[in-house]
């Protein structure tokens, strides 16, 4: 297995490292990686890749030349054969199964003007994507199998390169409902009162590691901006601490200081999750957002755009609302939200719980079972 980071707050690392907590017993794992948080070091053998992780078009170059001769040194040293090779996306030039969590040349063409970051950060990021992109044709020509977390991903990539037809299995990511679930002794009020949120004022919040354009964060700003005096806070969880000055500035120029609070990386979300009253993502392009379930088995009705993955169980009007990509579909979600009854909002939040209860781990590690069964011959 060939991955940049698997560690629990990596999205594509946290289900990789499930998958082999899960599976470890019955499958021989190496594990060739920049970080790895191993859960099993007496099963899983761990080959660092040493390369940098910033920025990111940096590491996928570095990590395309690095981690081969990382693979063959170890191979060659070892004497190893593997019966798989597993690799994230177009992130390596060999391998028989690349897990892909999203189409750079699809997300380039449709979303990257409209959502894209600026200045030097942007630009490091389109070439990221661009690099990907340059990548996925070749890199999914050559493996036999594409393993993705949602059918519009799916869907998406046959559409993007159809030579991809045939290989490509669904494997919903997981969600640890037990983990997530409100504990009674969580003390709700408690905790938004530090956060300095007083009685009657409603918080909405947004997760995610970073893209703040990409994910949406602009929309909700600009809605929050347009309820006025309505007596509502927005909670930001995520982002690295240059990224959070960079919108702390933002934030101040549009006079929303007193009602957004970011809170920068965490390495547990789930108390910013049961002291919120409702989740907020308008993203422009999601193929399985993992918060997004997240928030919905920490029982908060979701406030989203049509997203891959989500729209598998999202209900509109039952798990919580779906919205227009725009400033106006935001505020339309938000007031709707605003106009239930207590009593209400709790049922949704209930309802969007109750639809996720298939995305299990179990489940998940049982789908992993499955597939690699079938690989197997």
């Amino acid at each position: 297995m060939v991955d940049y980071k698997i560690v629990p707050n990596n999205p594509i690392g946290s289900c990789h490292r499930q998958m082999l907590a899960g599976l470890c017993r019955e499958h021989e794992f190496t594990v060739f990686a920049v970080e790895f948080d191993n859960p099993c070091p007496e099963r899983i053998r761990f080959v660092r890749v040493p390369v940098p992780t910033k920025p990111l078009a940096l590491l996928f170059v570095a990590f395309h030349l690095v981690a081969p001769v990382v693979y063959w040194l170890y191979r060659l040293r070892t004497g190893v054969r593997f019966d798989l090779v597993q690799m994230v996306e177009s992130n390596l030039i060999f391998g028989d199964l690349s897990y892909a969590h999203f189409c750079h040349r699809a997300y380039l063409r449709r979303y990257w003007k409209e959502t894209g970051a600026k200045g030097l950060r942007g630009w490091f990021r389109w070439l990221d994507h661009w690099l990907h992109a340059l990548m996925e044709p070749w890199v999914y020509r050559r493996v036999k199998y594409v393993v993705v977390p949602s059918q519009g991903l799916r869907q998406e990539l046959e559409g993007a390169y159809p030579l991809v037809r045939g290989k490509v299995k669904v494997v919903p990511n997981p969600v640890d409902l037990d983990r997530m679930r409100l504990p009674e002794e969580f003390d709700r009020e408690g905790f938004r009162r530090d956060q300095g949120v007083a009685p009657g004022e409603v918080v909405l919040v947004f997760v995610a590691l970073g893209h703040f354009d990409r994910k949406g964060l602009p929309l909700v700003l600009q809605a929050l901006k347009g309820l006025g005096d309505l007596p509502v806070k927005l909670w930001v969880v995520g982002g690295e601490a240059d990224l959070v000055q960079e919108w702390r500035k933002r934030v101040e120029r549009m006079d929303l200081g007193e009602r957004v609070r970011f809170f920068g990386m965490q390495r547990d979300v789930r108390p910013f999750l049961w002291g919120a009253d409702a989740f907020v993502f308008p993203s422009f392009y999601e193929v399985f957002p993992l918060v997004s379930l997240e928030a919905a088995a920490a029982g908060l009705l979701l406030i989203v755009t049509p997203l891959h993955g989500v729209e598998e169980f999202m209900r509109d009007g039952e798990t919580g609302f779906v919205v227009e990509r725009s400033v106006e579909g935001v505020s339309n979600g938000i007031r709707r939200f605003l106009a239930l009854t207590a009593s209400d909002k709790l049922a949704l939040g209930q309802q969007a719980r109750e639809a996720v209860r298939g995305y299990s781990a179990k489940q998940f590690v049982a789908n992993w079972r499955e597939f690699y069964r079938m690989a197997k011959g």
